[in-house]
C-alpha cells in the first residue's frame, strides 16, 4: 500500500519495481485520484481513504512525502506499523527542512497582521521527528534491519525567487486554504519580500532540502 499516493506515477513505479502482485494507492483527494486512475491495472489499484484510518495488513507499507501533513508522529507511526504483516516492511520519506528560512519565514509572516487574524491564530506545527526518534520507535515495535538517514537533496533553482514558487506548492497551501484569496496574495508578496531579504537574491540558487528516509522489517530485530 502507498499512503498518500497522489497522482499515482510513483505508485506505479513502486508496484513494478517491487514485483508486487497487488498494490493499493490510497489518497484522500478526489482530484489526485482522478489523475491516478490512468495508472491503474495489472494489479495496481487506487482508493480514497484516510492514512490514519485505513484497514488491512500488507507486506509493504510505503509513503512518500505525505506523513508530514499529519500531526502526532509518536502515535501515528505505531498505528501505521500495525498494518505491516510479520516479516513485512515499512518504508517512508518525510521532508525535514522546517528549520530552513523557506519555512521559518512562512510561519513568522503567518503570525503578523492581518494574516494572524484571518488565520485565527493558526500557525502550522511541524510533526516530523528526529531520525533517531523514528529508530527508537520502530525498534520498540520489534522492527529490525533499520535503515534511517537524513539526506540533503540539492535543487538548483533558476533564482532565489524559485524557492517561493516551490513553497507555494507545498507548505503555503496550508495557509492558502485558511484565508481569502486576495489576502493570500498579500501574504505571498510579504513572504517573498522577507525571504529574499533573508536569503539574498541569487541566480541560480542552490536549495538544500533535507529529507528523512526510514525503512525497517517487522519482527527481524
Amino acid at each position: 500500500i502507498d499512503l498518500g499516493c497522489g497522482t499515482g506515477e510513483l505508485t506505479k513505479i513502486l508496484h513494478e519495481r517491487s514485483g508486487a502482485a497487488q498494490t493499493l494507492g490510497l489518497d484522500s483527494s478526489d482530484t489526485m485520484l482522478a489523475k491516478s486512475a490512468a495508472q491503474a491495472g495489472n494489479g495496481l489499484s487506487f482508493a480514497q481513504g484516510d492514512i490514519t484510518e485505513f484497514s488491512g495488513t500488507f507486506d509493504l507499507v510505503f509513503s512518500n512525502a505525505a506523513l508530514q501533513w499529519i500531526n502526532g508522529h509518536e502515535e501515528l507511526i505505531p498505528k501505521i506499523a500495525d498494518h505491516v504483516q510479520a516479516g513485512g516492511q515499512l518504508a517512508f520519506q518525510v521532508p525535514a527542512n522546517a528549520d530552513h528560512p523557506s519555512h521559518v519565514v512562512a510561519h513568522r509572516i503567518a503570525r503578523e497582521e492581518p494574516f494572524a487574524t484571518a488565520l485565527q491564530g493558526y500557525s502550522r506545527q511541524w510533526p516530523v521527528l528526529a531520525p533517531e526518534r523514528y529508530a527508537e520507535i520502530l525498534d520498540g515495535l520489534g522492527f529490525g534491519e533499520l535503515t534511517i538517514r537524513l539526506e540533503v537533496y540539492g535543487h538548483h533553482l533558476e533564482s532565489t525567487d524559485g524557492v517561493v514558487e516551490w513553497v507555494k506548492g507545498s507548505l503555503l497551501t496550508d495557509y492558502e486554504r485558511r484565508m481569502p484569496a486576495e489576502l493570500f496574495q498579500d501574504y505571498v508578496a510579504r513572504y517573498r519580500d522577507q525571504l529574499i531579504r533573508e536569503l539574498g537574491m541569487h541566480s541560480p540558487y542552490f536549495y538544500a532540502f533535507k529529507r528523512i528516509l526510514v525503512r525497517g522489517r517487522k519482527g527481524s530485530r
